[in-house]
């Protein structure tokens, strides 16, 4: 049984979360739940692909399907895997804690990356 379709599903609720984290000023959230979104989303389309991809780096699963991925979103893609581990722990840095380093700014930034993967797999998805 594909589940591809529950994969992306859950990738827009991951979305919507991600936006209500930035609005009530849960950067560091924002940015990580923006980074499980698209990985959500690239694991839809991979499965929808007929491909069962393990892993969290975005940038890989896209480089292991066989799409062709346009540069901006593999930037896109590189810049929310960066999210992936300082956003929820302590020791990703050297002193303070993950709400210390993530800005509103950086937020929208991810949420702008994040919305860019989901199109491009929705244009491939449903195109």
């Amino acid at each position: 049984m594909n589940r591809w379709k529950d994969w992306y599903e859950q990738a827009l609720r991951d979305l919507e979360a991600a936006n209500i984290a930035m609005i009530n000023d849960f950067h560091e959230w924002a940015c990580f739940i923006a980074q499980q979104a698209a990985e959500k989303m690239v694991k839809a389309l991979a499965k929808r692909l007929g491909y069962d991809i393990w892993g969290h780096s975005i940038t890989m699963i896209l480089k292991e399907v066989p799409v062709d991925t346009p540069d901006d979103i593999m930037e896109a893609a590189n810049l929310l895997d960066t999210f992936y581990i300082p956003t929820r722990y302590p020791n990703g840095f050297d002193a303070g804690k993950p709400g210390d380093y993530f800005s509103k700014k950086r937020a929208e930034e991810a949420l702008e990356a994040a919305r860019k993967i989901i199109r491009y797999c929705e244009g491939i998805l449903f195109g």
